[in-house]
């Protein structure tokens, strides 16, 4: 992996992040780059953010406030994936001359892309060129693209192994390769045979959400997140159809998505309308409100490499009920903090779920206090402490 001499320690850099999904996507990639760069930005950098515009056309550099934090954008002509319902894509034989394009006005002494799809494969090849270190941190697992294709298998095949083999090619240029989680990590290095991938927490302040500790006046599960295949929110609904009537249990559903009119049909299918709500994408406070107030989170998706929207909710002193999939098992530890069910088995997770809402106040508020516990080691500050000293070339925290 490629890197030049580290910039001064200590002050501040002009960072340049590459994002294919950004503000005002809703997603774990693009929240994270936005916590990310405003973090930074508090950190005293110049932080420059290269993203798709929300039209088909270049928007020159401009400042945006993200979460709070003013930082420059560069909005790239973008066209929207007419099989999804938000994805948007810059011209992919475009990546390199808008890659050119950005690093001359910026002249970042670092660039860090969070996806070696479009945006991140152009800047990665011209910064490589260049001598300017890349970082790449990988949110992405290929297979989740293919459910938006619809193209045949045998051509998904295909897209899946030039994907990857082009994956690999592209982290081979740069510093340092980082994804959320140890599992994420192995996953990574077994898929492309590349070494020395580097597990950074997304992070989380979880100064922004209010755990109540404390048992619930009614059962509500929730679930957050995107609405798509991979998620599999239709197992969750499969189960709560399946849990003891008694329970009285309400299921809230925050986040939109291609899938969202076939799950709805589903619970009406199921014969639960009245006891599900989609409330479709939501704003922040309303989205603390739901944590709050939920019994419960339930997340069966099989494609998790980190899922910041279950670190919010352990912020949120929320019991998990997850997948035992790629990297929930590095979330919820079962028995401790929730329970772990066996994915896609409905009749497993009603049971896991059943068990949470049937403990007792003291069992309730253990679950309460370990899911507290186990959140606090992904303070965002230590992820931003380990990404400065990727940047500089440094050792990493301990």
């Amino acid at each position: 992996m490629g890197s030049r001499l580290p910039v001064t320690s200590g002050r501040p850099l002009k960072i340049l992040i590459g994002c294919d999904t950004f503000a005002p996507d809703i997603n774990g990639a693009a929240r994270f780059a936005e916590r990310l760069a405003a973090g930074l930005v508090q950190r005293g950098h110049d932080v420059h953010v290269v993203a798709p515009n929300t039209a088909y056309r270049r928007s020159p550099a401009h400042t945006e406030v993200i979460e709070g934090e003013p930082m420059t954008m560069h909005r790239l002509p973008a066209l929207r994936w007419l099989p999804h319902d938000w994805v948007r894509f810059v011209w992919p034989w475009r990546s390199k001359h808008w890659a050119r394009t950005v690093l001359d006005e910026v002249q970042p002494d670092i660039v860090h892309i969070q996806s070696h799809i479009i945006i991140g494969r152009g800047l990665t090849r011209i910064a490589h060129q260049r001598g300017i270190p890349v970082v790449a941190t990988n949110h992405v697992m290929a297979e989740n693209i293919l459910d938006h294709t619809t193209f045949p298998k045998f051509i998904d095949d295909v897209v899946l192994r030039f994907a990857w083999t082009d994956a690999k090619r592209t982290f081979e240029m740069t510093r340092a390769v980082t994804t959320p989680t140890r599992r994420a990590a192995d996953f990574l290095e077994r898929t492309i045979d590349i070494r020395g991938v580097v597990p950074i927490s997304c992070g989380i302040d979880r100064r922004n959400y209010d755990p109540v500790i404390a048992p619930r006046e009614r059962n509500r599960i929730l679930f957050v997140g995107r609405l798509t295949g991979e998620k599999q929110v239709d197992v969750v609904l499969r189960a709560v159809a399946a849990l003891d009537p008694a329970l009285d249990v309400h299921f809230d559903i925050a986040g939109g998505g291609d899938q969202r009119k076939a799950l709805e049909a589903l619970t009406v299918q199921l014969g639960i309308e009245d006891r599900v709500t989609f409330h479709g994408r939501v704003t922040d406070e309303q989205l603390r409100e739901l944590y709050s107030r939920s019994s419960v989170f339930a997340i069966a998706s099989i494609a998790e490499l980190q899922s910041i929207v279950t670190m919010e909710a352990m912020a949120s002193a929320l019991p998990i009920v997850g997948a035992n999939a790629v990297a929930l098992p590095h979330l919820v530890h079962d028995g401790e903090n929730g329970h772990l069910f066996e994915p896609g088995d409905v009749d497993d997770l009603a049971a896991k779920l059943t068990q949470v809402l049937t403990a007792s106040p003291a069992e309730y508020e253990r679950m309460q206090r370990a899911s507290l516990d186990g959140v606090a080691v992904h303070d965002i500050n230590r992820t931003l402490d380990t990404f400065e000293a990727l940047y500089r070339d440094e050792p990493l925290p301990a």
